[in-house]
């Protein structure tokens, strides 16, 4: 499984700061606890999330180097928007005034308020999304992104700004299934959901309410 932008530029921002051989060890533990977090989040299992990141936030926090630890936030952060949980980046905002302009950029754009100006500074899969002149525009640019954590962060941050399309939502239905991520696919399943209730389809809705029973069923 590909690896979102986001970790992937602190894996690479990690491996930077040390010389190989050897790696020392906090660079290993602060990549596989976010590698480990971000999985556990997207399974739905909070206890392992917490646990996970609070050991990589120990091992950044020993270099000191602030840069990361706000890459580290920006990852949480992100994950929550893919599974459309919408709530301030607190851990990021109580780093902002270090933060780079790319990394500023990116916390605006989770927040589903990038500018034209951001969208240069973004992760180039993330930079057509931002750029986008129409809904339609941005459906398919989020169509294009290959790796599926950052395909449910973009359309997370599309819904979040109001500009989900029906295919943006059935792209992030099937890339959640397709990856056996029970938080987000239920998310993104009770908005298909409400979208169809609204629409006074009840038999749209229905089929949805049952795929969401047969998830959470015990």
């Amino acid at each position: 499984m590909k690896k979102s932008i986001v970790i992937t530029a602190l894996a690479l921002s990690l491996a930077a700061c040390g010389n190989n051989p050897p790696v020392p060890d906090w660079q290993m533990n602060a990549k596989n606890g976010i590698d480990r977090a971000t999985a556990a989040y997207m399974e739905g299992n909070a206890r392992v999330e917490a646990a996970e990141y609070k050991r990589a936030r120990e091992a950044l926090s020993s270099t000191g180097k602030i840069d990361l630890i706000i890459r580290a936030e920006l990852t949480q952060c992100a994950a929550r928007v893919a599974a459309l949980v919408f709530e301030d980046c607190a851990g990021f905002d109580k780093l902002a005034q270090d933060a780079s302009p790319a990394d500023r950029a990116y916390a605006a754009y989770l927040a589903g308020r990038a500018t034209a100006s951001d969208a240069a500074l973004l992760p180039a899969q993330h930079q057509p999304v931002a750029a986008a002149a129409s809904d339609a525009a941005a459906a398919s640019a989020v169509q294009a992104i290959t790796d599926p954590l950052s395909k449910l962060v973009a359309s997370g941050v599309l819904l979040r700004a109001g500009k989900a399309s029906p295919p943006v939502l059935a792209g992030a239905v099937d890339t959640a299934s397709a990856q056996g991520w029970r938080r987000p696919l239920l998310a993104w399943l009770g908005v298909q959901s409400m979208r169809a209730e609204q629409a006074g389809d009840s038999a749209e809705a229905q089929r949805i309410k049952r795929r969401i029973d047969l998830i959470t069923a015990k």
